[in-house]
């Protein structure tokens, strides 16, 4: 991104290592190393600040970038989000429905594929929810939302990050106890069958 390069720009003509930057950023070296190097995106914090560093206004600093960022929400990994998000509901109400239904009216079969089929999902609902988490980290989703809410006007306060986190933290919460219960109904499938052969 244009963003690297200004930064490294700017902080070369201000003659300030990178040290130098990042005591003054109220940052790691390794940070600023990182915004350099498209590791990382500052936060909407740490522009305000290299903003008035460097004596240049927040649309000259990431000026290029908004559109790259807008771009970067739209693109494939926008729609595989989409996709994968659909495929974990879809998987999950075949774990819940679909594994009933196969055990109460499956009979002898049904009793055999019902917690199969539970430890399948499971493993599937798992992974997909695995790929969303990966999609968002490797997008850095939430930086670029806060950026361009900020661009548009818009405000994220503390309060609004603060929820985000929560949610974020339920739906790992939610995933883990998904994940418990398709593994209890999965071993108690397996009892019973061990029971029925013995």
């Amino acid at each position: 991104m244009e963003l690297s390069r200004t930064i490294k720009r700017l902080r070369t003509e201000q003659g300030w290592s990178q040290e130098m930057l990042a005591e003054k950023a109220y940052v790691s070296r390794q940070t600023v190393s990182n915004w350099e190097n498209e590791k990382s995106y500052p936060d909407v914090h740490s522009l305000l600040i290299l903003s008035g560093l460097f004596g240049v206004s927040l649309d000259e600093l990431i000026k290029g970038d908004v559109e790259i960022m807008k771009d970067t929400m739209k693109n494939e990994d926008v729609s595989r989000l989409k996709k994968a998000q659909l495929l974990g509901v879809v998987e999950l109400f075949a774990l819940i429905f679909g594994v009933a239904l196969l055990i109460e009216y499956g009979g002898e079969i049904g009793m055999i594929l019902g917690p199969l089929l539970a430890g399948i999902l499971s493993v599937c609902i798992f992974m997909t929810f695995h790929c969303l988490e990966q999609i968002k980290k490797d997008n850095d989703i939430q930086t670029y939302h806060e950026v361009l809410a900020f661009m548009n006007g818009e405000t994220l306060d503390d309060i609004e990050k603060e929820n985000e986190h929560k949610k974020r933290s339920s739906q790992k919460k939610l995933l883990i106890f998904a994940a418990v219960q398709a593994a209890a109904v999965l071993i108690a499938g397996a009892v019973m069958i061990i029971r029925q052969l013995l």
